[in-house]
């Protein structure tokens, strides 16, 4: 977090152990998917290669890459339609992510 007197960070390194850190996350709202939230988190947070490294995690750790949001749409549904998310749209096509609608 940056303000007056804490420098804005830019390109820190992420362990894996705080990349991981995201799959302990839980939605505040229990009718929300947990692995549909974790995912949109980690995308909200990290860097592109960042969020690869947590994709391989989560798959590993048996989460649903398909999982949906209260309108139906997966992460890639979502990630699809930002202008600069190539990178993170290929990490979860990659990890078998399906692809959104309409491709």
């Amino acid at each position: 977090m940056s303000g007056p007197d804490k420098p804005k960070v830019l390109d820190e390194v992420w362990s894996d152990e705080r990349v991981k850190s995201f799959l302990d996350l839980e939605p505040y709202d229990k009718t929300v998917q947990a692995d549909h939230f974790v995912l949109l988190r980690a995308y909200e947070a990290m860097r592109a290669e960042d969020f690869e490294r947590f994709v391989g995690f989560f798959v590993a750790a048996g989460r649903n890459l398909d999982a949906t949001d209260e309108h139906g749409e997966t992460m890639l549904d979502r990630i699809s339609k930002h202008g600069r998310s190539g990178d993170y749209a290929r990490a979860l096509e990659n990890a078998g992510a399906k692809a959104p609608a309409g491709n």
